[in-house]
């Protein structure tokens, strides 16, 4: 009976704990953004427009101090040779967190302000207008 008892915890132990975080949104994952800033050197800002709002995740507010044009949901991009090529500023697109990708991305070192929270995201579909 103490075996039973000691292996009923053990499972429930295991199984309640885990080491990643995934964000809840409403689409099983999927969020939405707008592209709204494309920097040199591939430093890009983009606004979260649908999904998990989440200010550890996004800035709630950040101001462009090139432009003094300010964005809600607002993060950059860890991962910018991953998205597809022709994504230009004003498009909107679905998207997922992919933190298990590796940055493999060599881009110049010329700076341009983006804001401090950084994800690693993959595109899924391109929103057609």
């Amino acid at each position: 009976m103490k075996f039973y008892l000691f292996a009923t915890i053990l499972l429930a132990i295991v199984t309640s704990c885990s080491n990643k975080t995934t964000p809840v949104s409403h689409n099983n994952g999927k969020m939405k953004a707008r592209f709204e800033v494309s920097g040199i050197c591939s430093n890009y800002t983009f606004s979260l427009i649908e999904g998990n709002k989440d200010t550890s995740l996004v800035q709630a507010s950040w101001t462009n101090p090139q432009t003094d044009s300010t964005y809600t949901n607002a993060f950059g991009v860890k991962n910018p040779c991953d998205l597809p090529e022709g994504l230009k500023v004003g498009d909107e697109f679905y998207f997922e967190l992919d933190n298990d990708r590796p940055n493999r991305c060599m881009v110049c070192m010329a700076y341009y302000p983006t804001p401090a929270k950084k994800l690693n995201i993959k595109v899924l579909e391109v929103v057609k207008k």
